[in-house]
């Protein structure tokens, strides 16, 4: 488990615009159940490629017509709780931090793994993104 003044500074890249931190199992459950609208979820990370391409990605992403309706994010190895939970939302993918979800009317119908993040720009993952949003949302 990651110290939390060590990861507050990487979570605020999301909370501050607009992501909502999710710390625990029924939060998650509360989010991602739910059977109406969009949810994109973050599975942050304090590795380099979320510091680089994921949550910076994200961000970009949002600089859409079509967004989703909720913002979300899990922080995996210090919300240990919410992101075990998130992964079983996240099923039949293996767990992957940094990871991002788009979930549709309580299903998931998006997902970049960890190894659709790592070594790809943060605009190639918002395009990515973006076109989920002009899809789903």
């Amino acid at each position: 488990m990651y110290p939390v003044q060590i990861t507050a500074p990487m979570a605020r890249q999301l909370t501050d615009i607009g992501f909502e931190s999710l710390t625990s199992a029924q939060e998650v459950i509360d989010v991602l159940d739910d059977k109406e609208g969009t949810v994109l979820l973050v599975v942050n990370s304090v590795c380099g490629c979320a510091a680089a391409n994921a949550r910076p990605g994200a961000r970009m992403a949002l600089d859409n017509d079509k967004t989703p309706d909720k913002l979300t994010t899990v922080f995996a190895g210090v919300d240990m709780e919410a992101t075990a939970k998130a992964r079983e939302f996240l099923l039949p993918y293996p767990p992957s931090s940094p990871s991002i979800a788009l979930f549709k009317d309580g299903k998931l119908v998006h997902f970049l793994e960890r190894h659709h993040i790592e070594g790809r720009s943060a605009e190639i993952i918002a395009e990515n993104l973006k076109l989920a949003f002009d899809r789903y949302c």
